[in-house]
């Protein structure tokens, strides 16, 4: 009787492999809109000095358990928080005087404020009806 062949299969190892390495992805991409929206507008005055401060001290800390693990998903994702994290921060110290940047639109919108034209009527009162 020849041997039996044997079949490939996934094992559990190469699917939390492929988890990690997904997560990873998907974790990295939902950071991208932030940061381009930061780095474009430079307004980062809804966050809030304590929790990047904060962040940032966990994710150090943080860094000693990772960085003992073996290579893999977890290290590149960590590495990614790291690097995130802390240009957040170096940003949000940066711009934190200047606001948003000319042009960037109301709150950083990504697009240009509407002007209105100088008119002869005096400005109505707030919370004044017609």
């Amino acid at each position: 009787m020849p041997p039996a062949r044997a079949v490939p299969s996934v094992g559990a190892m190469d699917l939390a492999v492929f988890a990690g390495v997904a997560s990873t992805g998907l974790f990295a991409m939902s950071y991208l809109p932030m940061l381009m929206k930061a780095g474009r507008t430079k307004d980062l005055s809804s966050y809030s000095l304590g929790n990047l401060a904060i962040t940032n001290a966990g994710n150090a800390l943080y860094s000693v358990y990772v960085f003992s693990l073996p290579v893999g998903p977890i290290w590149f994702l960590h590495t990614f928080y790291l690097v995130t994290s802390a240009l957040m921060l170096a940003w949000f110290l940066r711009y934190r005087s200047r606001g948003p940047v000319a042009g960037a639109g109301p709150a950083g919108t990504g697009r240009h404020a509407r002007t209105t034209e100088p008119t002869d009527q005096p400005a109505e009162p707030a919370g004044a009806t017609r």
